[in-house]
């Protein structure tokens, strides 16, 4: 999903109006984090939560409510009074994970679309001893010596496994898939080349490819990346209709009045503007979004069901 610029200024612009309105918050709000503290999701949600804490009436604080693939601190959140004290700050796991295992809430209809805050590009990297320089080199390769390329990732179901399933559908090759429990247990195997092939994040695998430890053949995203301009999209590189990247957004309780999220999410365009966030979100290697609730409900909907087709075609499965 493109950056929706006009969007963004319209949020800066009139968050201090809707602000200057008292109608929210009256209280300190929480976002509620459903992972481990220090993970891609927690950063996201604190980046953002800081300096809403400056800019709000009343701090915006992080609670971390992990465990069961997220789905107990989202529990929570579904069930919360929506009144504008408690939201959930999740990545794209939120519409992957319910197409792998039973949860007590729908991931669509028990929550109310805020804002999508960031999208992080995915990497197509190789190990350097693999003889592939482009995707057509790695796709006829995969296709001349089937079945012998595997592919990391950095979790079960989580966007890089999915990006290495989308990949293999729409280039028609067969690679096998080894999840590891995050990046960093991933890229050293990938570096020795006991795996051949991984979809990581950019801020990840950014260094080593840098370095030459690795070997960048394309980005996954639907447009070429600042960072590594030289680098063509997969789909420019000949796997048409290929596009894939994690993202991170907020979501309220059900029935939430549509003037406390219009307001959230205008105080989230705004932060998202000021210098210590956007240095931030630089540095993560993401590209902030901070759409309007309606385009991000929409977002929702759609990456729901076309996550739920590859999870089910690839009888993906959670551990």
């Amino acid at each position: 999903m493109a950056l929706n610029r006009r969007a963004l200024v319209a949020g800066v612009l009139a968050a201090p109006a809707v602000l200057a309105q008292g109608a929210w918050p009256t209280r300190p709000v929480r976002f509620v984090v459903p992972y481990p503290p220090g993970g891609p999701t927690d950063i996201m949600g604190r980046v953002v939560a800081t300096q809403l804490s400056r800019d709000l009436p009343f701090p915006v604080v992080v609670e971390n409510k992990a465990g069961a693939g997220g789905s107990i601190g989202s529990a929570e959140v579904a069930r919360a009074a929506p009144d504008g004290a408690t939201f959930l700050v999740d990545a794209s796991a939120h519409v992957i994970v319910p197409h792998m295992m039973r949860l007590p809430y729908d991931a669509v209809a028990d929550f109310t679309a805020v804002t999508n805050i960031a999208l992080v590009p995915l990497m197509l990297v190789v190990t350097p001893g693999l003889p592939v320089r482009s995707v057509a080199e790695l796709v006829a390769y995969a296709k001349a010596h089937p079945g012998r390329l595997s592919y990391a990732s950095s979790s079960n179901g989580g966007a890089p496994h999915l990006a290495g399933e989308l990949f293999k559908q729409l280039a028609g090759v067969e690679m096998q898939h080894v999840p590891y429990r995050g990046s960093g247990q991933a890229l050293p195997d990938l570096l020795a080349g006991n795996v051949q092939v991984m979809f990581d994040s950019m801020p990840s695998s950014a260094g080593a490819v840098r370095d030459g430890k690795l070997r960048a053949l394309a980005v996954t995203t639907e447009g070429r990346q600042p960072a590594f301009p030289e680098l063509p999209t997969v789909a420019e590189a000949g796997v048409a209709g290929y596009e894939i990247s994690t993202w991170y957004g907020i979501w309220a309780p059900p029935r939430a009045p549509a003037e406390i999220v219009g307001a959230l999410q205008q105080a989230v365009a705004a932060a998202l503007r000021q210098p210590e966030p956007a240095a931030r979100m630089a540095a993560l290697g993401a590209v902030p979004v901070a759409d309007t609730p309606a385009h991000f409900g929409r977002f929702v909907e759609t990456e729901y069901a076309r996550w739920g087709q590859l999870v089910t075609s690839a009888n993906i499965r959670a551990d």
